[in-house]
């Protein structure tokens, strides 16, 4: 029993190792991609900025959520793109992220035709894909928090994007701690997923991000 758990404890030790070393190369490999403000300026070509979705409550978006939606109408409204890819989860009928998502930015003088709504972007990983293969997006900015944009970014990086990610951090959020711990073990689930490049949920006809956004409406 002394050997057996004396296995299991070196097992354990080179799987943290591992985790964490993924992490560690995750981060760094994109944390130049990351600007400020001040950096806009610096920007062009940029095809879209895409807005990843992160929840909503009673009809309303997520203090997240809403986060990333006003950093993105900040880079609208600095020029950055006039375009915009929300992409979220509307996998079903009564949860629909992307409309409440397009609502806001419109009500915040966003004109429709340049939001275009992404309702299969079920995970980071199937944004970004959907973002290249159905939008044909080939130079980005993504707006999602500080400790998420890393992992976009390096899918991005991974599927052939030339990617830019803005952080959305003005306030501090509950569970923030869990998000952190719980977003070590998701670099390095897409991290192998990147490596094999599975296929989303749901691909189809492309909706060219140069178009009218309205198309997506539904």
């Amino acid at each position: 029993m002394e050997k057996v758990l004396k296995y299991i404890i070196i097992v354990i030790i080179l799987i943290t190792i591992i985790v964490l070393s993924i992490n560690f190369y995750v981060k760094s490999s994109t944390k130049k991609q990351i600007i400020s403000e001040k950096d806009y300026s610096k920007l062009s070509e940029i095809d879209c900025i895409i807005i990843l979705g992160a929840g909503i409550r009673e009809g309303k978006p997520s203090p997240m959520l809403e986060d990333r939606l006003l950093e993105g109408i900040k880079l609208y409204n600095n020029n950055v793109s006039n375009k915009i890819i929300m992409s979220g989860d509307h996998g079903r009928k009564e949860y629909d992220e992307v409309n409440i998502m397009k609502q806001y930015a419109v009500e915040n003088g966003i004109p429709s035709e340049n939001i275009f709504m992404d309702h299969a972007g079920f995970s980071t990983y199937e944004s970004i894909y959907r973002a290249k293969e159905i939008f044909e997006a080939k130079k980005v900015v993504i707006v999602t928090q500080k400790y998420h944009l890393y992992r976009a970014l390096y899918i991005a990086n991974k599927l052939g994007l030339e990617a830019y990610g803005v952080g959305s951090d003005p306030r501090q959020y509950v569970g923030a701690t869990y998000r952190e711990l719980r977003e070590i073990l998701a670099r390095n689930k897409d991290f192998i997923k990147c490596i094999y490049k599975p296929e989303p949920t749901y691909l189809g006809d492309t909706i060219p991000v140069s178009g009218n956004g309205d198309i997506t409406n539904d």
